[in-house]
């Protein structure tokens, strides 16, 4: 196993790119890491486990270490239903984590597709600097692409100027990592930015599901509205969790922690993770449902929603939201609204934005303990 460091640097891209291109043929199994704990986790001293050639070291949503093992098979397969999709093989810029599995396929995708990727390798995302790292790319011919997550997406839209305008030239940009709400597809429209939302984890080999459609090859299935994906993306486990990997993985299908449903025109549609549900005085209310009623009201750009503990309700319902000008009472209302009564925030705070995990994922865990200690 090839253990890579991931610092954004030039020279970390170089190496974990060369690595990816020798794993993908045959070559010893790579894991990217930015995080010395996660690292030492997978005991990279070991052997990979048999047909992996990439290992995702992730911390999940339980915070627990886990490495998902993806082979050459899998990645291969995802990047090629994404070219199939997006209109063709292209040129890709590299602007989230390449330790993460979002930024991974960015190098997975130019390798199959022959071209160089070009990359934004300051850290922090500057609307400047995007459109700096993207000039090169967006002078050459052929379709030109980028992967972001909607945090990213909502910062160069608010700030116009140099960085929209790059962002306008690409063919097409990929969302993943957090959902992306009604409301920014609509200012995406709007600004004439091309989205493509997606749907996809580690162990789906990145997006697998682009605006409610699933890529070629991919299957998926509703068990008892929880989304269960199969086809040739899927990982084949875990790194040294045999365990996880028999619970998680259902023959030929991965189980998510995700509910879905079927919308209009057959796309599908996540109404959050099964283990979002809050339990207010009885009623069951889904985190989610609450937070893109939030998400639609005029002024607020991002929003959480959470059930802490309370003695008269078991759980309540509050709201950790990011916005300006925005009237609580008016908040309520429209979730009460839209939403039912039970929905209704018991509190609403405000802050400038929420705490993240992984490249654009709310750290519920820490919203959690911020409204429990405010």
């Amino acid at each position: 196993m090839r253990a890579v460091e991931v610092d954004g640097s030039p020279e970390s891209i170089a190496e974990l790119t060369a690595a990816l291109a020798e794993a993908l043929g045959g070559g010893p199994a790579v894991l990217p890491y930015a995080s010395e704990a996660l690292r030492d986790a997978m005991e990279p001293t070991r052997p990979a486990e048999p047909g992996t050639a990439v290992i995702i070291a992730t911390s999940g949503s339980t915070g627990e270490p886990k490495g998902v093992l993806l082979s050459a098979a899998a990645l291969t397969a995802s990047a090629n239903a994404t070219h199939a999709r997006l209109g063709g093989p292209g040129h890709w810029l590299l602007a989230t984590p390449a330790q993460y599995i979002g930024g991974l396929q960015v190098l997975v995708r130019s390798l199959l597709a022959g071209t160089t990727p070009a990359a934004l390798h300051t850290s922090g995302f500057r609307p400047d600097d995007f459109a700096e790292a993207a000039a090169p790319l967006l002078a050459l011919d052929g379709p030109r692409y980028t992967a972001l997550v909607p945090t990213q997406l909502g910062r160069l839209l608010e700030d116009g100027g140099p960085g929209l305008a790059a962002a306008r030239a690409f063919d097409a940009i990929v969302i993943g990592a957090a959902a992306t709400t009604a409301g920014l597809r609509e200012r995406a429209a709007d600004a004439g930015v091309t989205i493509v939302p997606a749907y996809g984890m580690s162990e789906t080999a990145s997006g697998c599901v682009y605006d409610g459609v699933p890529l070629d090859g991919v299957r998926i299935e509703l068990e008892d509205d929880r989304v269960c994906v199969a086809g040739d993306v899927l990982a084949h486990g875990y790194r040294l969790q045999p365990e996880l990997t028999a619970e998680a993985f259902d023959g030929d299908r991965f189980r998510t922690s995700d509910r879905g449903r079927w919308g209009p025109g057959g796309r599908l549609e996540i109404l959050g993770r099964v283990d979002d549900m809050i339990n207010t005085g009885g009623v069951k209310v889904a985190a989610a449902a609450v937070e893109r009623v939030l998400a639609a009201q005029p002024g607020v750009r991002d929003a959480c929603v959470v059930g802490v503990p309370d003695p008269e309700w078991g759980e309540a319902v509050v709201a950790l939201v990011v916005g300006a000008g925005c009237d609580v009472d008016s908040l309520r209302a429209a979730c009460r609204a839209e939403a039912g009564a039970a929905a209704a925030p018991k509190r609403v705070e405000f802050v400038e934005e929420l705490p993240l995990r992984g490249p654009g994922k709310i750290d519920r865990a820490a919203v959690r303990n911020l409204l429990l200690r405010s």
